[in-house]
């Protein structure tokens, strides 16, 4: 009923275009900002630990924020949301850009994380709200290639940064470059983003604050400890799992209670109970995030450690990845109506297959060679991460009702931030554990590092085989289900008759 009466917005591919710029660079400040740490540290005199928390503390509060910014985007209005977070973004991008000790980057790149997990879930809402069919999946696709080429591209894009500002101040430039593309999305979507109608509840009565604290511990749990493994984290911080499965618990029970006496949850459990294909595709996606978002540290260690590279032919050597992700993610996005959960097999399958070609291959050429020698495994392993990553985002969220979509998309997205900390922290220390065991055989440890992936694709690989088949079970049961429909009424007819 709600599909026939959907007038789609004239001005919809132009809002995507500027939503999707901004989300862009909230996810690139993931990874872009890893090559200019040393240039920092050298520049703010900081501290090993604290310099590290550059990078961790950004992740760590984009992570915890997500599903709240999508229910606040749910409860306020996705334009106003975006606006907001959008503004946030910009400020503290240029506060981090003009930060003048250790401290002050770092509170900044804390809020930063903040303003970005707020952005992010706006996006997915957005294309929830505006587009419908077989435009939904092409929107979800220029969406994945978004996340693809920023997860990828973002060390390039360092390296170019600091080989064009150069010492000692260049490194600020990574923040001050979002500075313009953000003033400019800021005016572009207060032009084109459809307006929100007015509040008519109070916003206490529509955010669940009890909640967000049990979730945000709860997730705080979680990833503080994996964000912090590079620096004895787990060792020192293994007791705040059981506390986190605890206050996960505790967090399921309340919402439970919030539906049952008609309130508004932070996160209705129905979208992992009722809701075709969630569940099972936001597990495809925080597994997938596990095995994918964790070899871009190992790469850059192998290549920056091992074989002397720079920051910036570092990135370059990982670049066939990103370019087949995006090319793959806009064109799967279109395919997602005829060939649906298909796709994500057959990009996981080729994901499996480029890093396996990439273990066995880094072994057997001269490291001078090694980055000729992946290209083409890695530009196969980009073009699977293309098929699985938008194609996945739709048919996760194609039976999320509209009213839920901005927290829907939060709580997919925070999976793969959980994902991306769990691979990160398990493939960096399978890597330097076997760089220590071996006296330095960088090409080994590579190996092993991109097998202990290929084992996490492969759940994941698992589990949407087994959502492929459920899915024509489900279709089975539907088309079963009208047609003994269609016999009740052709019977009440001849009774009628």
């Amino acid at each position: 009923m709600l599909d026939a009466e959907f007038v789609p917005d004239p001005r919809r591919w132009k809002a995507l275009a500027v939503t999707l710029a901004a989300g862009f660079m909230s996810l690139l400040d993931v990874s872009i900002v890893n090559t200019a740490l040393p240039a920092m540290q050298s520049d703010l005199h900081a501290s090993n630990g604290g310099i590290q928390w550059v990078v961790s503390g950004y992740a760590l509060t984009f992570g915890l924020v997500l599903v709240t910014g999508g229910r606040l985007g749910d409860a306020l209005g996705r334009r106003r949301m975006f606006l907001i977070a959008l503004a946030a973004f910009v400020l503290t991008s240029a506060l981090a850009g003009a930060a003048h000790n250790e401290t002050l980057l770092v509170i900044a790149r804390l809020v930063q994380g903040v303003a970005a997990g707020m952005l992010t879930p706006q996006n997915t809402g957005l294309i929830q709200d505006l587009f419908r069919g077989a435009e939904r999946g092409k929107a979800f696709g220029l969406f994945g290639a978004v996340v693809g080429i920023s997860t990828a591209v973002g060390p390039v894009l360092g390296g170019v940064i600091l080989a064009i500002f150069g010492d000692p101040g260049g490194w600020r430039w990574v923040f001050y470059v979002n500075v313009p593309i953000g003033v400019l999305a800021f005016a572009l979507a207060a032009r084109l983003l459809p307006k929100a109608p007015p509040l008519t509840r109070k916003l206490s009565s529509e955010i669940d604050l009890l909640g967000v604290v049990l979730l945000g511990l709860a997730v705080l749990g979680v990833l503080l400890p994996l964000i912090e493994s590079g620096e004895g984290g787990l060792a020192k911080l293994w007791w705040m799992f059981p506390i986190a499965v605890v206050l996960g618990i505790a967090f399921v029970r309340w919402e439970h209670s919030m539906v049952r006496r008609g309130r508004s949850p932070l996160l209705d459990t129905r979208l992992f109970t009722t809701t075709p294909g969630y569940s099972s595709g936001a597990a495809v996606g925080a597994i997938y995030f596990c095995g994918f978002a964790g070899i871009w540290l190992v790469f850059a260690n192998f290549f920056q450690q091992g074989l002397g590279y720079t920051p910036l032919q570092s990135g370059l050597a990982v670049t066939s990845f990103a370019l087949g992700s995006a090319v793959a993610a806009a064109v799967a996005g279109r395919l997602v109506p005829r060939w649906g959960r298909k796709l994500t097999v057959t990009g996981l399958g080729l994901v499996v297959l480029g890093l396996l070609v990439v273990a066995f291959v880094v072994g057997k050429v001269p490291p001078d060679s090694v980055g000729f020698a992946i290209a083409v495994p890695l530009l196969v392993a980009g073009i699977g991460g293309g098929m699985v990553i938008s194609p996945n985002t739709t048919l996760t969220l194609e039976c999320v009702p509209a009213s839920m979509a901005g927290v829907a998309g939060g709580a997919l997205q925070t999976g793969q931030r959980i994902g991306t900390a769990i691979g990160t922290a398990v493939l960096a220390s399978v890597f330097h554990a076997v760089v220590s065991a071996t006296g330095g055989r960088y090409p080994f440890a590579l190996s092993i590092s991109m097998l202990c992936s290929v084992g996490l694709t492969l759940v994941a690989l698992a589990l949407a085989i087994a959502e492929l088949v459920s899915r024509r079970h489900r279709a089975t049961v539907s088309a079963a289900e009208r047609a003994e429909r269609q016999v009740d009424v052709a019977c009440a007819d001849v009774h009628r008759a």
